[in-house]
């Protein structure tokens, strides 16, 4: 059975979104810097995401996906960035936690499952499909909140950008007060974001 990893994009300050987060606006107001790395630069919503990653940054992101063998979401997050769309934004399947029953949705190369009995069984189905690779915990907030407070996750893959969002949503609240230690496996630099990669157990 492969690790559990959440692995998220945050500010300095420890936001994963500025405020107003919503549909079209994912990362919220003055949110966007979060995401610089993934988008190889600034960039703006007006403008819409580039996905040009390049030098340390690609590595980062071509690295999560080849580890990765299946993918957490909560529905929020689904609903904000309407599915997205078409395409699979993952190579792998992805099991969405939801109260709101949904039928399956199959995509070329890549699948979301709705799973409405919990986070444990949203697990147990990622770890089936996963095997020996990673379950990739990705977001949003109170999705890896709740596994991180049940002491599910193995590591802490964070992806750290030079910008301070002063409010929005946090990361590290309501997890509980077992998380005190952790090893530093891995720190990579770019200019648009410090990638650490963390042991928790």
């Amino acid at each position: 059975m492969g690790r559990v990893v959440v692995n998220m994009s945050m500010s300095v300050d420890g936001y994963v979104a500025g405020p107003h987060d919503g549909f079209g606006r994912g990362l919220g107001a003055g949110g966007e810097a979060i995401h610089n790395w993934i988008m190889g630069g600034p960039w703006t919503y007006a403008e819409g995401p580039q996905f040009s990653a390049t030098g340390p940054d690609r590595e980062q992101l071509d690295g999560a996906f080849a580890g990765s063998g299946a993918v957490i979401v909560g529905r929020r997050m689904y609903d904000v960035v309407d599915g997205w769309g078409e395409e699979a934004a993952f190579p792998v399947p992805v099991f969405v936690l939801t109260s709101r029953p949904h039928p399956k949705r199959e995509l070329d190369g890549s699948s979301y499952t709705f799973v409405t009995d919990g986070m444990h069984s949203a697990l147990a189905q990622a770890q089936a499909v996963a095997g020996d690779r990673e379950v990739t915990v990705g977001g949003g907030a109170r999705v890896a909140q709740q596994y991180l407070a049940a002491g599910l996750v193995d590591e802490l893959a964070l992806h750290i950008a030079p910008v301070l969002v002063g409010a929005g949503t946090r990361l590290f609240e309501d997890i509980g007060a077992d998380l005190r230690d952790l090893t530093i496996r891995e720190v990579v630099q770019s200019p648009y974001a410090t990638h650490i990669r963390y042991a928790l157990r």
